[in-house]
């Protein structure tokens, strides 16, 4: 009964005294890269991995633009329109992009994919940073710089997953 109770205490402590953290971190952009590459060995449709790549180069841009010196690349949102033009060269240069029967709507699955991605990332800071600054420049709630932009994500996969049966 004791350690119930003291595991309680603990839980509860952790939850009431939350540290403030840096959101798309290279752990978790690492993970998601890591998931990428096993969707694709599982057989998943390249739009829909297409999303989440995209989704995965502007987490990395919006953390790695604050670093870099250099005054134009160093805003996120270029830097994310030059990552997102690199995988596209990339996809290119692989043969990947194309394909017979790679299209949606006249378009290929991995281009719609990279602007369906990297469009989703960016509205989800923007609600993020929206609903920050109507709150007097406080979050919502914890992880929240996390959750609009990968929540926006996810409800992009599924749209498209549901409406084109991918």
């Amino acid at each position: 009964m004791q350690f119930l109770i003291l595991f309680l205490i603990i839980i509860l402590t952790s939850l009431i005294f939350v540290a403030p953290v840096f959101a798309q971190c290279p752990v978790c952009i690492i993970t998601v890269g890591g998931g990428m590459y096993l969707a694709k060995k599982l057989g998943i449709d390249d739009l829909l991995i297409s999303i989440w790549i995209s989704a995965l180069n502007v987490a990395i841009t919006f953390w790695m633009a604050p670093k870099i010196k250099i005054k134009f690349i160093n805003n996120p949102y270029i830097l994310s329109l030059l990552m997102m033009a690199l995988t596209i060269f990339y996809f290119q240069f692989t043969d990947q992009i194309g394909g017979l029967g790679n299209h949606i709507l006249g378009i290929d699955k991995i281009i719609l994919g990279q602007f369906v991605g990297l469009l989703s990332m960016y509205k989800g800071n923007f609600l993020y940073n929206f609903t920050k600054r109507k709150n007097q420049n406080r979050t919502l709630f914890p992880y929240a710089k996390v959750v609009f932009p990968v929540g926006l994500t996810l409800l992009s996969t599924i749209f498209f997953k549901l409406i084109f049966h991918l």
